[in-house]
C-alpha cells in the first residue's frame, strides 16, 4: 500500500460536496482610485455651487451704496434740515433731510429702491422734491439703514424697511403734518406696501415699478446673475439669508399685501416690460383696490425705474394731478380746503 506525503507547502484542493469560501479580494487600486477622484470632484462641484448661493444671498443683503453726492441747498437752493428719527420698533435711526414749505401741513416722504439711498442718481429725486416744494409739500428724504455707505446693518427685503418707512410717517405725524404721502421706488414702493398694512397715517401712495420679493422675483433676478434654474438655487438663497440676516422669504408678507385691499388711494406705475418686476403683479394688486381715486398706468414699452426718463412730463402731469386730487378730497373730508398751488 503506497502512501502519499503531503508537503507542508502544498495548497489544500477544494473537497467534492463542499462549498469552497471565498477570500475576499481589495478593489484593483486603478479603481479605487477613479472613485477617489469623483468623489473628490463632486465635493468640489458641491463646494462650488453652496458658496456661490452663500455669497448671493450675502451680496443680496449687503448691495454696495454709493455716498451722498450733494443736498438739497447745494443741489436746488432749498433750505433743508438734517434729520434722525428711530425705527417704529425702535432697533435702527435713520438719518435724511427735511425740506420745509411755509404754511404746510401737507407732506410726502420718498422711499428709495433697493441698491439707492436718499438721491437714487438714477431716479429724478431732486427734480420731484422741488417740484413738491413749489407745490406745497413739505419734503422728507432719507436712507434706509442698509442703504448707507459702510453701514453694518442688512437689507432685509422691506421686513425692517417697513418698520423704518412707518418711523419716517411717524416722525412726520409729530411734525403736525395733516397729510402724510409716500412716493416709492422698486422695492421701495414694495416696502410702501408692507407697511400699509399696519400703518394708518398714509393718506396716499405713488408707487413706482412695485418690487415684491418672493420666490418666483428672486428666481427671475437670479437668471439675470447666472442662467440657474429656480430649484435649488431659491431654495439655497433662503438657507443661506436665514442663516446671514435671519430673515427668511415667508418673513415677507406678500399674500398679504397681494390679497389687501388698502383704505388710502394709490396710483401704480409700472412698465410691460419691466424685467426685474413683472407688471402683472401690479396689475393684481390694482384689481384689489375698492377707493374711487386709486389708477394704474402700465406704460408700453416701460422699463424699470425708468419711466420718469421717458414719459417726463406725461409722469408728472399724471402723479401731481394724482396728489392733487387726493389732497383736495382729504381736505374736503377734513373740512380744510385748500386751493392746490
Amino acid at each position: 500500500m503506497s502512501t502519499t506525503s503531503i508537503s507542508p507547502y502544498t495548497l489544500p484542493q477544494a473537497i467534492p460536496g463542499r462549498i469552497q469560501s471565498e477570500i475576499p479580494h481589495p478593489l484593483p487600486r486603478k479603481r479605487k482610485t477613479l472613485r477617489n477622484v469623483l468623489l473628490t470632484i463632486a465635493i468640489l462641484i458641491l463646494s462650488v455651487v453652496l458658496v456661490f448661493h452663500a455669497y448671493v444671498a450675502w451680496f443680496l443683503a449687503r448691495p454696495a451704496i454709493m455716498p451722498l453726492q450733494s443736498n438739497p441747498m447745494l443741489k436746488l437752493g432749498l433750505p433743508y434740515e438734517d434729520i434722525s428719527f428711530a425705527s417704529s420698533n425702535g432697533t435702527t435711526h435713520m438719518n435724511g433731510w427735511l425740506i420745509p414749505a411755509a404754511n404746510s401741513k401737507k407732506s410726502i416722504v420718498f422711499s428709495h429702491g433697493y441698491g439707492e439711498n436718499r438721491e437714487a442718481p438714477w431716479i429724478p429725486m431732486y427734480t420731484l422734491a422741488n417740484e413738491l416744494h413749489k407745490r406745497g409739500y413739505q419734503v422728507l428724504m432719507f436712507d434706509y439703514s442698509y442703504a448707507v455707505a459702510g453701514s453694518s446693518h442688512l437689507m432685509t427685503g422691506g421686513v425692517q424697511e417697513s418698520k423704518e418707512l412707518a418711523g419716517a410717517i411717524q416722525f412726520l405725524k409729530q411734525r403736525g403734518m395733516e397729510q402724510v404721502y409716500v412716493w416709492g421706488f422698486s422695492m421701495g414702493a414694495g416696502t410702501a406696501l408692507q407697511t400699509a398694512l399696519d400703518e394708518p397715517n398714509i393718506d396716499g401712495m405713488i408707487l413706482d415699478s412695485t418690487f415684491l420679493l418672493n420666490s418666483d422675483t428672486l428666481s427671475r433676478n437670479m437668471k439675470r446673475l447666472a442662467k440657474l434654474p429656480k430649484y435649488p438655487s431659491v431654495p439655497l438663497i433662503q438657507m443661506f439669508s436665514s442663516l446671514i440676516d435671519g430673515i427668511h422669504l415667508r418673513d415677507i408678507p406678500y399674500k398679504q399685501v397681494m390679497s389687501k385691499t388698502y383704505n388710502m388711494p394709490i396710483y401704480f406705475i409700472h412698465g410691460d416690460h419691466d424685467q426685474l418686476a413683472p407688471y402683472e403683479v401690479v396689475e393684481q394688486l390694482a384689481e384689489h383696490q375698492s377707493s374711487p381715486l386709486s389708477q394704474k398706468w402700465i406704460v408700453a414699452g416701460g422699463e424699470h425705474e425708468m419711466i420718469h426718463q421717458t414719459q417726463s412730463k406725461a409722469y408728472l402731469k399724471r402723479t401731481f394731478g394724482f396728489l392733487d386730487k387726493v389732497s383736495l378730497e382729504h381736505s374736503k373730508q377734513a373740512g380744510t380746503v385748500h386751493k392746490p398751488i
